[in-house]
């Protein structure tokens, strides 16, 4: 077999299996209530996931994996759902590599935060677009930005105790 191919066919297998593990994750994440008044705070454990592809395997495939998650909330919970799921996630990518490149380190709680913090502003947004303004949301934003803070802090946390365990795994 071609070597090309070969490496062309693992690298579609293993972004397959890091968005089944993805998906996976939303899904689980999806079974533990919050007590938090605010709809839509979630963990964010399938951000390590794509944060994992930005600093191993590189920004296009955390790109494709951030589109192919808003592909699967498309199919499970509608176009508003991926409308949302799709202006937060690519710009939660976009910040974070921003912030790689700026920073030229692997400085995860960093990128963590930023990248939860501007999901929410990405989801914002989209919101204000679909709403026709920003007036409803208002009273959100400060609840949202603080559970970006502190959820970026805790995927950034799982990450750094995990990245040596993938490092591993990670096939060249």
């Amino acid at each position: 077999m071609n070597p090309e191919a070969t490496k062309s066919a693992v690298g579609v297998a293993r972004l397959g299996l890091l968005f089944a593990l993805a998906v996976t994750l939303s899904f689980l994440e999806s079974l533990v209530p919050l007590p938090f008044p605010v709809p839509g705070i979630k963990l964010g454990l399938s951000n390590i996931v794509v944060m994992y592809c930005l600093f191993v395997i590189g920004p296009a495939q955390g790109f494709l994996l951030s589109c192919l998650k808003s592909v699967f909330v498309l199919l499970t919970r509608g176009l508003t759902g991926a409308l949302i799921s799709i202006c937060g996630g690519l710009l939660s990518v976009a910040v974070m590599i921003l912030i790689r490149r700026v920073l030229k380190d692997e400085r995860y709680t960093i990128s963590s935060v930023g990248g939860a913090v501007f999901h929410n502003i990405g989801q914002i947004a989209c919101a204000a677009f679909l709403l026709g303004g920003i007036a409803p949301l208002l009273p959100f934003i400060p609840v949202l930005a603080a559970s970006g803070v502190a959820v970026g802090i805790v995927t950034a946390s799982l990450l750094r105790t995990l990245m040596p365990a993938l490092k591993k795994m990670t096939i060249n």
